[in-house]
């Protein structure tokens, strides 16, 4: 089966900026907001979004990413792969809300690294989630407070994100996969 387009470049940007405002609204405000990426989709959504909320107040939005590679469950189970950079910002994450950010939301478990991943870094007032695609098939009790798109899948199904920061287009796909 052909992969289809469920969200094309126009709907990731309405998704982005409703988003930010759903963050912004929830956060009442930008003096303890903080927001983290989640490589290497989340880090470029985060950007997205805190630039949004910035626009918005006029003010930048503290903005980072965090790599959850060494905290992972599946570490044996995948391949070798490089590091990517941890980049909290300067005011940090002490007593801050951290809205976390990731591409697509599927069993849990790379949240569950996130928070791991979190605690070695500070001890936030609350953590917060955001997820572009919400695909279902939870494996552990989380659930994203922000949300692009709510979509329904089959295990058979993979959701591939494309931003255009690293693969020069904005869409995301859904295909069936071979089993």
């Amino acid at each position: 089966m052909p992969e289809r387009t469920v969200l094309d470049a126009s709907d990731i940007r309405r998704a982005v900026r409703r988003m930010s405002h759903e963050i912004l609204e929830s956060a009442k405000g930008l003096d303890d907001l903080v927001i983290l990426g989640i490589p290497t989709r989340g880090v470029y959504l985060a950007r997205r979004i805190a630039g949004a909320i910035g626009e918005i107040e006029g003010r930048e939005v503290p903005c980072g990413s965090l790599d959850i590679t060494l905290y992972r469950d599946d570490l044996r189970l995948r391949e070798v792969r490089a590091l990517e950079p941890t980049s909290i910002p300067a005011v940090g994450i002490d007593g801050r809300v951290v809205v976390l950010v990731d591409d697509v939301l599927y069993s849990g478990r790379t949240i569950r690294a996130a928070l791991d991943a979190l605690a070695d870094v500070g001890r936030p007032a609350a953590v917060r989630l955001a997820a572009l695609v919400d695909r279902g098939h939870r494996e552990l009790p989380i659930r994203p407070d922000f949300i692009g798109k709510n979509l329904p899948t089959s295990q058979g199904e993979t959701v591939r994100v494309h931003l255009t920061e690293i693969d020069d287009e904005d869409s995301v796909m859904i295909r069936q996969v071979d089993q």
